[in-house]
């Protein structure tokens, strides 16, 4: 029965930290980054949202049902964005990754790449799960792409599933690797971090 506990994980330029209150302002600072709040498919934090975010994600570690981090730039000490595992099952060995978001001036680089091969590798590798998934809303198609790039196998469509900030209702699409699948996976993530290391993003 996996039991994920709260770690430092880091890569590459880039560390995943355990999110703590005192993280708030670059939080803030890193929605600000492109007013992400204002993407009507998402749940990213506005500023007078940051401390509420924050309190859920540290609630759901207390529970056991989520792991939240920050992603920190290790040569800047930049808060990048965050990301958690979350709707953790013990019973099944599986968690999901998600309540992701980067700053818009770190998107389309080696950031998610890197930050999905530490969670990964974490939970296929230290934790032991036997499935990761990852969702997405049905009108978010940056978020569905990336998570196809990733190597994810596409589960389906959950129709009319969860209330989004606005009031309305979102579809979300569902993906998933098993453990089986994590070496091919890995594989065609390291490929893509070199690839980028070597175009200098």
């Amino acid at each position: 029965m996996i039991v994920p506990e709260p770690v430092v994980l880091t890569r590459t330029g880039i560390v995943l930290e355990p999110l703590r209150r005192e993280h708030r302002d670059g939080l803030v600072a890193a929605a600000t980054d492109g007013k992400l709040w204002e993407l009507w498919y998402t749940a990213v934090p506005g500023p007078g949202e940051a401390e509420a975010y924050i309190d859920t994600a540290l609630d759901g570690q207390r529970r056991g049902t989520m792991l939240p981090w920050v992603v920190i730039d290790d040569a800047t000490g930049e808060v990048i964005g965050t990301t958690r595992y979350h709707d953790i099952d013990a019973a099944v060995d599986r968690v999901e990754i998600g309540y992701t978001f980067y700053r818009v001036s770190r998107q389309r680089s080696h950031v998610n790449t890197t930050c999905k091969l530490l969670l990964l590798g974490h939970a296929f590798d230290n934790v032991g799960c036997a499935v990761v998934g990852l969702r997405a809303d049905g009108f978010n198609f940056d978020s569905q792409r990336a998570i196809e790039r990733l190597g994810a196998r596409k589960d389906g469509v959950l129709r009319h599933h969860s209330p989004r900030r606005d009031g309305t209702v979102r579809d979300t699409v569902v993906y998933s690797i098993l453990a089986a699948e994590w070496p091919d996976v890995r594989r065609h993530l390291e490929l893509r971090l070199e690839r980028a290391r070597h175009a200098g993003t």
